[in-house]
């Protein structure tokens, strides 16, 4: 079948763009400089603001030991009694279901916290795999201080360093619990996700990792 001269006319000109692109208008957009400040704070105590601010709830914590406490404490007030953990590094010490769905509460690790948004980066490739840090309706992650970064490009660098040529299939940025203004322009949370976010943050430098 011929081509029209109009169509023929049309697919020259897309191959001569093709052939000639045109060069990025603002080059300074594609990552090359940060648009932000360097961290005047330490970036657990960035961290801890933005997150705070986001409704999440802040644990430091001093150790491993600390650690193990202060989520019993919190399992204990909170009267959970169906813990769920995926995590072979803490399923021993807080899972009691292996039943996602009915948990009271799951936990989870991540990949990096982002200090300047408050968000908690954490990919498929963990142990903990796509559903639990949302499917629950209590979240708890555990994290270690040398796991932030200051911007969520830093993140990004980290995990092609990291996962190379194995890329995971998700990368979730987690701010806080779920939440949505979309009906009448009233902040409702948990409609999508966790209702509550808790963030453990243990002091690398103690701990054994």
């Amino acid at each position: 079948m011929a081509t029209s001269a109009a169509k023929e006319n049309i697919l020259r000109r897309i191959r001569q763009a093709l052939s000639n692109p045109v060069p990025l208008p603002f080059p300074q957009s594609e990552g090359v400089s940060s648009l932000y400040q360097p961290a005047k704070e330490e970036l657990e105590i960035l961290f801890a603001k933005a997150f705070t601010q986001l409704q999440g709830k802040f644990a430091y914590c001093e150790n491993e030991a600390d650690l193990l406490l202060q989520v019993q404490q919190l399992i204990t007030k909170k009267e959970w009694t169906k813990i769920y953990c995926g995590e072979s590094r803490w399923s021993d010490s807080f899972s009691n279901t292996i039943h996602l769905p009915g948990c009271d509460a799951s936990i989870t690790g991540c990949e990096y916290l982002v200090a300047r948004t408050g968000t908690i980066v954490m990919s498929a490739a963990q142990q903990s795999g796509r559903t639990v840090s949302v499917y629950a309706p209590i979240h708890i992650c555990i994290a270690y201080t040398n796991q932030l970064v200051y911007d969520l490009k830093d993140s990004l660098q980290l995990l092609k360093d990291q996962y190379a040529d194995n890329f995971p299939s998700l990368i979730t940025f987690a701010s806080g619990p779920s939440r949505t203004a979309d009906i009448e322009k009233t902040l409702v949370t948990g409609v999508h996700g966790p209702k509550e976010v808790y963030l453990f943050l243990v002091d690398s430098t103690s701990a054994d990792l």
